[in-house]
């Protein structure tokens, strides 16, 4: 056994040769690859509460016309739909439209409050 470690029998797992060369490669890139995801998965689920807080963060919107702001959320979303649909105008992401459109839009919306829509107010 020139060049090799030699190890007690007793330490060995199942004798000597237990696990050949290549079983411990395998066995050593098994671990890192679960190591790896394991340190990839950690910081989601150590924190995961940020990320819903960002997501569920309200976008606040300025009408110049009317020189007041509005915070979009599920109400202002609502009356959006009823918008497009009223206006015969396609169902475009808010924040993607321009800012004439958003502008327009935000006209409506002074005539068309809460009440008038029937959207209700949790």
């Amino acid at each position: 056994m020139q060049g090799r470690c030699a190890m007690p029998r007793a330490l060995t797992i199942g004798g000597a040769g237990a696990l050949s060369d290549g079983m411990k490669i395998i066995m050593l890139r098994f671990c890192g690859a679960a190591l790896f995801g394991a340190a990839l998965m950690a910081p989601i689920a150590i924190n995961p509460t940020p990320l819903q807080a960002q997501d569920r963060k309200a976008r606040v919107y300025h009408d110049k016309d009317h020189n007041d702001d509005h915070e979009w959320n599920a109400h202002e979303n609502q009356a959006y739909r009823m918008y497009t649909k009223q206006n015969h105008r396609r169902n475009t992401d808010f924040a993607r439209l321009k800012e004439s459109d958003q502008q327009a839009y935000w006209g409506w919306r002074h005539e068309h409050s809460d009440a008038v829509l029937k959207i209700e107010i949790h």
